[in-house]
């Protein structure tokens, strides 16, 4: 195929319409989205406990979960980066999409009041709890070769602890998305770098993700790439599972962006 080079009008005038159809999308949104959540966290009810799983350092644990139930992912033991995955648990073909959730929601920074898409347009997951806003979307998590250039020997990271879930699950490593990082405090700067912004944590972090359908949800929890600690010691990871309570039609998340009245309406049609 032969590569057809774009003039700098071409270029100009690609950049005008994206820049418009941004400017029209962000005119729906909401001028500011709300604040982080206030620590320390709040109880949860022991009669909205469905499970309760401490995920140590370096290991791995996925679950299913239906529409309406909660994750809290919390940070109960000290820091430490975890790496999020799921599939539609009625079609593993569908799963998570980091490339459209930035993308449709015009930000990498997904917070309270956000939510996170599937590669069919559906909204999998809301944020709609958060304290720290400080994950990452767009890096990917620790593999062999970057554990090792790191920390000059082999330990467990992210890639192969995907894999081993989806074998779990029956699927293959293809069929593995990009990972969400959570507590990962990345940031890009004006010149278009990955920074570690470790003021972005405030200590106790939480999130917590409702889900937006029935899923399989898996985590690794490994040292982040851009971790600059040359010490490989990750904590222990605290995941909730909380009972589901229908949201309102008004809910923050269904509503704050016309991207995401799109993506409700997706799931919407799917369950007709």
């Amino acid at each position: 195929m032969t590569h057809v080079r774009r003039s700098p009008e071409e270029i100009a005038a690609n950049r005008a319409r994206y820049e418009e159809h941004q400017r029209k999308g962000l005119e729906f949104a909401p001028k500011a989205l709300p604040g982080a959540s206030p620590l320390p966290a709040p109880e949860i009810a022991p009669n909205k406990i469905v499970h309760r799983e401490v995920i140590p350092g370096g290991w791995n644990w996925s679950t299913n979960i239906k529409k309406n139930e909660v994750l809290r992912v919390s940070l109960d033991h000290g820091f430490s980066t975890i790496s999020l995955v799921a599939w539609s648990a009625a079609d593993t073909s569908e799963r998570l999409n980091l490339p459209d959730t930035v993308k449709v929601q015009w930000t990498t920074a997904l917070g309270k009041g956000r939510v996170i898409f599937s590669d069919m347009g559906r909204v999998m997951f809301s944020v709609t709890e958060d304290s720290s806003g400080a994950h990452d979307g767009l890096m990917g998590g620790s593999t062999s070769a970057s554990n090792a250039a790191k920390y000059g020997e082999e330990k467990r990271n992210t890639r192969n602890n995907l894999i081993l879930l989806a074998t779990k699950a029956g699927l293959d490593k293809r069929d593995i998305p990009p990972a969400l990082a959570l507590f990962a405090p990345v940031r890009v700067d004006q010149d278009g770098a990955f920074r570690w912004k470790p003021e972005l944590l405030r200590g106790g972090d939480y999130v917590e993700l409702r889900a937006e359908m029935d899923m399989i949800v898996g985590f690794s929890n490994c040292p982040h790439p851009l971790d600059p600690d040359p010490v490989y010691r990750p904590n222990p990871v605290t995941v909730t599972r909380i009972a589901a309570i229908e949201p309102p039609a008004d809910d923050l998340c269904r509503t704050a962006t016309a991207e995401a009245v799109r993506g409700f309406e997706n799931n919407t049609l799917a369950a007709m």
